[in-house]
């Protein structure tokens, strides 16, 4: 099991942790939600939660639960700008379908 960062998201996650002036890494995970079932959640940690697992790339700890983790396995974290958006992408192996929007998936 493994959980990438691209060059880009990890130094745009340094810079997050550094200005934020304190964290372990960043939690990434999924939530029920919209048309087709499931949401990434992206989020600082501060703490580990039991049974959580951490994946180390290019300096940046990831940091997964246990149920999220059957979803996300082999997951790259990208971050890119496209026009006036910017924003974290993931490229995840696992997903057969997404939304229309694209805030939402299934596996």
């Amino acid at each position: 099991m493994a959980i990438t960062l691209t060059e880009a998201a990890a130094s745009r996650v340094q810079n997050f942790l550094h200005n934020r002036g304190r964290g372990l890494g960043v939690r990434l995970g999924v939530r029920t939600s919209g048309c087709s079932g499931l949401a990434y959640v992206l989020e600082f940690v501060d703490d580990l939660d039991e049974g959580d697992a951490v994946f180390e790339d290019r300096g940046v700890k990831v940091i997964i639960d246990q149920k999220s983790l059957a979803y996300l396995d082999g997951t790259e974290l990208d971050y890119g700008k496209e026009g006036l958006n910017e924003g974290f992408k993931f490229n995840n192996p696992n997903v057969k379908d997404q939304c229309g929007c694209g805030e939402s998936f299934k596996v």
